[in-house]
């Protein structure tokens, strides 16, 4: 990327720049190298690498295919009484969830039940009993019937990251990998649903983490992995500055719903739609030297 490229992309928030790294969509196994060959010539010392955990898992080939799932009776309880009409029309505004996630509720389609299913026999009931981002699977960034899971080990892999990054650019640089289903603090007390987080949140709460969450209200996204130990305020600090950006981009796809409006004509996004838009998998988060 040029300095005048590199102007153009990049913006300042809170002290820090940000540099996006954009590629296009990372296919199931293929090499995070298509992502970390775009670093190397932008990296300076204490750099933050962030990347989203979708991509890792995807190049990990961490794919399931929901249509492949029969439904049990207690998935179709869970997908049509109890996130659809209890969540959708009772729960959602007691406990004042976002409209958009309340709307998409009472849209959910008949093959919400095989995703309840695939929730229940890999994560289990605590997760399932979520109304929606249950566990971490992702259904906005694969094609077809596929969903993609958490990644496998992440922390080896930001580690591993942090190697390459140290082999090929000559700099340290903290990688973070981040999930946008949120965090939760109550006095000083960290926690999320998703079953892993850096630590000390406390992890794997499932649908209790969601209900109290919803009292509390101060999410941030998950930090799942992180190449070295940091201070938890500053990993929730760089995951939300990566957040915000890539919520302004046109490009995002926060739900499922988003993804079909966005890419789909015929009812079913394929590699070739998702390959159609260009992709921000990362960000290189550089605070800003007084």
């Amino acid at each position: 990327m040029s300095d005048n490229q590199l102007k153009t992309k990049s913006l300042i928030s809170n002290g820090y720049a940000i540099l996006p790294i954009e590629t296009k969509y990372i296919k199931p196994n293929e090499s995070l190298e298509i992502i970390l060959n775009k670093t190397y010539d932008l990296l300076e010392d204490d750099d933050y690498l962030v990347i989203a955990e979708t991509p890792i898992a995807v190049s990990q080939g961490r794919l399931i295919d929901e249509s492949k799932y029969t439904p049990s009776l207690k998935a179709k309880f869970l997908a049509f009484i109890w996130s659809k009409y209890i969540w959708g029309y009772i729960l959602g505004s007691i406990f004042s969830i976002k409209k958009r996630t309340i709307k998409n509720l009472k849209a959910l389609p008949p093959q919400a039940a095989q995703h309840k299913e695939v929730v229940l026999q890999l994560y289990g009931l605590k997760h399932a009993l979520k109304p929606a981002s249950e566990a971490g699977i992702d259904l906005s960034n694969a094609p077809g019937t596929y969903v993609s899971l958490l990644p496998e080990n992440p922390d080896k892999v930001a580690i591993e990251i942090s190697k390459n990054l140290k082999k090929n650019s000559g700099k340290d640089v903290k990688v973070l990998i981040v999930d946008t289903d949120a965090t939760y603090k109550i006095r000083n007390r960290y926690f999320t649903g998703l079953p892993m987080a850096i630590a000390p949140i406390k992890a794997n709460k499932g649908v209790w983490a969601y209900i109290l969450g919803q009292i509390v209200k101060n999410p941030s996204p998950t930090p799942i992995a992180s190449s070295t130990h940091m201070n938890i305020e500053e990993g929730l600090k760089i995951a939300n500055i990566h957040e915000e950006y890539q919520k302004s981009l046109n490009t995002n796809m926060a739900t499922f719903y988003d993804m079909k409006k966005k890419l789909s004509k015929d009812g079913e996004v394929s590699i070739d739609d998702l390959n159609s838009i260009i992709h921000t998998p990362a960000t290189i988060i550089r605070k800003i030297k007084s």
